[in-house]
Formats: C-alpha cells, sequence, structure tokens
C-alpha cells in the first residue's frame, strides 16, 4: 500500500493547441531576439520564447498570443512600407511588443465589459446600507 498515490492530470485538447501555439509564436520572437543579439544567442532566446510560449498557453493567453502574432504582422508590414525590406525585423519586433501591450490592455477592457454586462458587482465597491449616510459623523 503507498502512502502517495500520483493522480493522472490530463490536459484538454484546447490547452494543447494554445500550449503548441504560445511556443510557436514566442519561440519565433525569442529567436528574433537571438539574432539581434548575436548568433550565439539564438538558441538560448529561442528556447525562453518557447518555454514561456507553452506557460502563457497553458495559463489560456489565446488573445494575447494572437495580438502578438497581428502586432508582430502589421509592424512588419508597416517597416517594410516605410523603411524597406533590410527594416522588416526591427519592425515586427517593434510591433510585436506593441501588439501585446495592446493585447492585455484590451483583454482588461473586455473583461470588465463582461462583468459589467452580468451585472456583477466589483469588489472595491459597498454595497447599499453599509456605509453611513451623507453628513453623519458618528456623533
Amino acid at each position: 500500500m503507498s502512502l502517495i498515490q500520483a493522480e493522472s492530470a490530463q490536459i484538454a485538447p484546447r490547452n494543447v493547441v494554445d500550449m503548441v501555439f504560445g511556443a510557436a509564436v514566442m519561440g519565433t520572437v525569442g529567436t528574433l531576439i537571438g539574432w539581434f543579439m548575436g548568433g550565439s544567442a539564438i538558441p538560448i532566446a529561442g528556447a525562453l520564447g518557447v518555454v514561456l510560449g507553452v506557460v502563457v498557453g497553458w495559463l489560456g493567453g489565446r488573445r494575447f498570443l494572437v495580438s502578438i502574432l497581428i502586432g508582430t504582422v502589421l509592424g512588419g508590414l508597416l517597416a517594410w512600407l516605410v523603411a524597406g525590406f533590410e527594416k522588416i525585423s526591427w519592425g515586427a519586433g517593434a510591433g510585436a511588443a506593441m501588439g501585446g501591450f495592446l493585447g492585455v490592455q484590451a483583454s482588461m477592457l473586455l473583461d470588465v465589459w463582461a462583468e459589467r454586462k452580468q451585472g456583477t458587482p466589483r469588489a472595491d465597491s459597498q454595497p447599499e446600507g453599509s456605509g453611513k449616510a451623507l453628513g453623519e459623523h458618528g456623533e
């Protein structure tokens, strides 16, 4: 009889897809960062990107990863149109950073909007009747 019983943890298929998507997106970004840093940094930065992408995918950050992907593509296209072919990688990197930032902000706004739509009270608001009325000073 064993005192410790291991439970088999199963990952949902959607999480597996998100993890693979995260590894692809963040691994690509990590590889590009390693390329900017120098040839010897490519494997290290790429591996770190893959690990971070898997974690973000496991945590369910699909909207975040999509915003990075969109930012990368749009940043690369804009850099190509404005500065030429040799600056695509710089524009893609800047676009990925801005896409990630805007994705986080948009995600927070969508979550707040969904809470308001459901009518869930916010944690920092007081329920009616729990506070003192205006003008009451406890005297």
